[in-house]
């Protein structure tokens, strides 16, 4: 018989509901937590071996450190304790120490050749300023003043005051006293 093909139907209603995706929120967010627990669990197992790797490095460097020490020498501790007390001793009295050659090679630069001093005095202050006082003869009135201008320029000889200025008549000579105070960096000992 031919098969019968139907003259008319009846479609199916439509399902009012909308029809569901493939893939299930809930089993993602299962399968992450599962993930993060098993990533976890592993971390802390790393964690646990790594720790008692780093205690068994501890316990060979204690026993190694341990026989380093026992095998020191105690003289030579001593020896090392003084060596080091001698160097801090010097280096206290090295920058404490005041060295003049600085302020004698400086008025060796400086004066000029037709001045000289008779008396030179130099003192230190309970403040650590040091004073210059001295007295001199310089060739002619104009040797003084190049000498005022040398202290002045350089500045390392500060305050100086130049008295008692008096003028020899026989040979045109200048006789001077000298008050000044030096830069602490001139007399400061250097090596």
């Amino acid at each position: 018989m031919p098969p019968s093909v139907p003259t008319s139907f009846v479609p199916h209603p439509a399902s009012p509901e909308p029809q569901k995706s493939s893939v299930d929120l809930s089993s993602v967010l299962v399968f992450l937590a599962y993930l993060i627990f098993v990533l976890v669990f592993v971390s802390a197992i790393g964690v646990f071996f790594y720790g008692r790797i780093l205690a068994g490095e501890q316990s060979s460097k204690d026993a190694s450190l341990a026989k380093v020490e026992s095998a020191i020498n105690p003289t030579t501790i001593d020896s090392f304790v003084r060596l080091r007390d001698r160097i801090a001793s010097s280096k206290t009295l090295l920058a404490d120490h005041i060295a003049f050659s600085n302020f004698f090679s400086l008025l060796g630069t400086i004066m000029p050749t037709t001045v000289r001093f008779t008396s030179l005095s130099l003192s230190i202050n309970n403040d650590g300023t040091i004073n210059v006082d001295g007295s001199g003869i310089a060739k002619n009135f104009n040797s003084l003043a190049f000498a005022s201008i040398a202290f002045s320029n350089d500045g390392r000889i500060k305050n100086a005051i130049f008295s008692n200025i008096a003028v020899n008549p026989k040979d045109g000579s200048v006789s001077f006293n000298l008050s000044s105070t030096l830069d602490q960096k001139t007399v400061a000992f250097s090596p």
